[in-house]
């Protein structure tokens, strides 16, 4: 993981005034929060990216004081009390974000740091421009809660050169001139996640928009950190593919082999028929550990890896069991290991089988961690 992390760095160039925020958010991608933050940490990371002010409270005990974590999803008020006794940095963009911690950080005698988010054009979480003007003003003469960052999320990142991310831009420009204008001085800017970072003109563009207000640049990388990336364009790699290795191992072991004759079936509604003699090995996993029911042979056609060698997957995916074809595989036995997601199978291969995105496939696994 730190290698991917240096890979980051190298392209954000850290020593011309950005920094990296590592994203963990839901479970750091599902590879363990806990285990992962402070890797990042003892890395030199100062920023991380949390979803919720649940996942902060947990990550703070783990990290201790003196790392930032940025809560990136929205706040209820019953958060409030948390945020600013954690030390939390939550995201805001409504008036009523700003009275709710007001009214914590009064109570506390604490100034709580908010980054406020601008809605330039992904219609989920953020201001628009024409509300901009009033809840600066609300930030701007508030005495506990300080707006110390602006933010937003491109919509389009991997596509080089798309309209929709210059239309973004113009508008996360216009909101910052809004923002100064009303006596904020913002100190961090970003709206870039692994896909800008690899697109590589935004990050610059936003270096430039950031010294000219005397701000400095966060990039939020979060796939990369894991060993994944989307492909620019229509497949043309980018700074980062090809420099980030995926740090998930997912394994399990054999509980039991058998074989079958010309004609047996394998599995719910039959879906398999044996052509010949075969012999199969039983696994403990199914889609209730995040293993999904498209690896099922004949609709994603998944495998698995055993010794270093291929084992296709016979009949559906069920809950918590699936077979696996070791005919050819020799010396195959009860209690040998096997790999779901590793070497020989990534989460671009699940998530080819699923019709989704390594991003999906990460996030689904349920299952105990022991190292990274």
């Amino acid at each position: 993981m730190v290698e991917n992390l240096r890979a980051v760095q190298a392209i954000v160039n850290t020593g011309a005034g950005a920094e990296v925020l590592g994203v963990i958010k839901a479970n750091a991608y599902g590879h363990d929060a806990a285990i992962v933050a402070p890797v990042l940490v003892n890395a030199g990371v100062r920023w991380l990216g949390v979803a919720d002010v649940d996942e902060g409270a947990r990550i703070r005990r783990v990290v201790g004081d003196g790392v930032r974590l940025l809560v990136m999803l929205g706040l209820e008020e019953d958060d409030c009390k948390e945020v600013v006794e954690r030390d939390l940095t939550p995201v805001v963009w409504t008036v009523g974000h700003v009275a709710w911690l007001e009214r914590a950080a009064e109570a506390a005698g604490k100034v709580v740091r908010v980054h406020l988010e601008i809605d330039t054009g992904m219609a989920r979480q953020g201001v628009d421009l024409q509300g901009v003007a009033g809840i600066a003003e609300r930030l701007a003469g508030s005495k506990w809660v300080r707006c110390e960052g602006l933010m937003s999320h491109l919509v389009a990142a991997e596509v080089e050169g798309a309209e929709v991310t210059q239309r973004q831009r113009e508008r996360f420009a216009e909101a910052l001139e809004i923002v100064v204008s009303k006596k904020l001085t913002p100190e961090w800017l970003h709206l870039g996640a692994t896909s800008a970072v690899d697109e590589g003109a935004t990050l610059g563009w936003m270096q430039e928009l950031a010294a000219g207000v005397g701000a400095r640049v966060l990039v939020r990388p979060g796939i990369a950190l894991y060993g994944y990336c989307l492909p620019i364009d229509t497949g043309r790699a980018g700074g980062l593919c090809g420099h980030v290795q995926p740090v998930l191992t997912w394994k399990t072991r054999v509980i039991g082999l058998r074989e079958i004759g010309v004609g047996d079936t394998v599995g719910y509604g039959a879906t398999f028929t044996a052509k010949s003699l075969m012999r199969l090995a039983l696994l403990p996993v199914g889609y209730a550990d995040g293993l999904r029911r498209a690896a099922s042979s004949g609709v994603g056609d998944g495998w698995v890896m055993i010794g270093g060698r291929r084992a296709a997957v016979v009949g559906r995916v069920s809950m918590n069991l699936v077979a696996v074809d070791v005919t050819d595989l020799e010396g195959v036995a009860v209690g040998d290991e096997v790999v779901l997601l590793g070497e020989g199978v990534t989460a671009d291969d699940h998530a080819r089988w699923s019709g989704t995105i390594s991003y999906e496939i990460l996030c689904g696994i349920r299952a105990n961690f022991v190292a990274i």
